[in-house]
């Protein structure tokens, strides 16, 4: 594949969206759930999106969060709004996320905040970036150092099971590490651990559209991307376990046997 000219496309496809979101507002809100939504601007971002890389890139099939679309082959996986609870709220942290799927492994992705006016982009031997200039991840080798970013809670049913274990995980990491976080975008998050900011992170689903993009911008920015029982990272994991070598083993000492984060 010509990763190095679907990148450019990728990047193009993510400004289309970048103009919706300044152009309008939330507006209507369809629910998805158990305090689960969608806002006229997700669903309008997917439509000119989507519309754009089936033009550009016919080959390759979409999936989109709020539309559905291809599930397996090389795709692009996009969601429109990441962090939508953030973006109705007027909390700058949300983002425009599209990855590439090629041969079940996440290999390029460009990844857009509007609202901090700060892209990243990354394709597999191409190297990272934020705003164009390269990126690397954290060299962190003491967990007692390390600021390490975890992923939302559930709602939803059985929210209550699922979240036991995630709650009795940060029992057990915030004694250890400098600082926990929790932000409400995982696409944000992963930006964030491959420019550094976060040392680790640890998340507890993996929905490709929430995950491709920053996976692969993760790994060419030298961050270790592995499911949560240490297993290579695919877009069929459970989770996303991002990590800088140097508190790698201690993490997933914490992690290590823990089933029920599998939901």
């Amino acid at each position: 594949m010509d990763l190095a000219s679907l990148l450019k496309v990728a990047g193009a496809a993510v400004e289309v969206g970048r103009g919706v979101t300044e152009r309008m507002a939330p507006g209507v809100l369809t629910s998805k759930g158990d305090r689960d939504m969608a806002s006229e601007v997700d669903f309008a971002v997917e439509r000119e999106v989507r519309a754009f890389l089936e033009r550009e890139t016919p080959g390759i099939g979409v999936l989109g969060e709020e539309e559905g679309g291809a599930t397996d082959g090389t795709r692009w996986v996009l969601d429109p709004i990441d962090g939508t609870v953030n973006f109705i709220h007027g909390v700058p942290l949300w983002a425009i996320s599209l990855g590439l799927i090629h041969e079940g492994r996440a290999v390029a992705g460009v990844i857009d905040h509007p609202a901090l006016n700060t892209s990243y982009a990354a394709a597999e031997g191409l190297g990272a970036t934020c705003n164009s200039k390269p990126i690397r991840g954290s060299e962190c080798s003491n967990l007692s150092d390390a600021l390490v970013a975890v992923g939302d809670y559930a709602v939803g049913p059985n929210a209550d099971q699922v979240n036991a274990d995630r709650i009795a995980l940060t029992q057990r990491l915030y004694p250890r590490a400098q600082r926990l976080r929790m932000i409400g975008t995982a696409a944000t998050a992963l930006t964030w651990t491959a420019n550094g900011y976060f040392d680790a992170l640890i998340m507890f689903s993996n929905k490709p559209w929430d995950t491709m993009a920053g996976v692969a911008i993760c790994r060419e920015a030298g961050v270790t991307v592995l499911d949560l029982d240490g297993t290579d990272h695919t877009p069929d994991s459970h989770g996303v376990f991002a990590v800088a070598d140097g508190i790698r083993a201690e993490l997933q000492d914490l992690l290590r046997g823990r089933e029920t984060f599998r939901h």
